[in-house]
């Protein structure tokens, strides 16, 4: 078993009821965690496609920079630091027109400024739907 990589102990029953804001309204849901990644969910319906039926890119960015900066979030002292997006850059593979999407974060670099997340997003069938970079700036609350 690897060493986690979160700041405090968490467990997936943390997130229950956890969705705010933008991540509600999509109906995004964090629904796995492990030691050095997490994992959320987006239903792919009218709301998350574009006007030809399809996953919207857009959406996909959304979930995938909920992810990442809950994962960056999970990484640092809450009281003292907050992620924020500085960057984002998705390559779009494929299309679904139903079912979920999953999106899986993981680290390529934590460190005391910045967090860098790669985030995998793939279909109910496993298929990969987007390949994303994910970069948060870790802000300091003012004093």
């Amino acid at each position: 078993m690897s060493k986690s990589i979160w700041f405090n102990p968490i467990s997936i029953e943390d997130f229950k009821d956890s969705s705010i804001n933008m991540d509600k309204h999509l109906d995004i849901e964090i629904i796995e965690i492990g030691d050095n990644f997490i994992v959320g969910r987006m239903p792919v319906v009218e709301k998350t496609k574009q006007p030809y039926g399809i996953l919207h890119g857009g959406a996909s960015c959304v979930l995938a920079e909920s992810v990442g900066s809950t994962a960056a979030a999970l990484t640092l002292d809450g009281s003292k630091k907050y992620p924020v997006g500085i960057e984002i850059n998705a390559n779009h593979i494929s299309s679904p027109k139903h079912g979920n999407v999953f999106a899986k974060a993981m680290p390529l670099h934590v460190g005391g400024s910045t967090s860098v997340w790669n985030i995998d997003i793939t279909d109910d069938q496993g298929k990969r739907v987007c390949f994303v970079r994910f970069t948060a700036l870790h802000k300091t609350y003012p004093k």
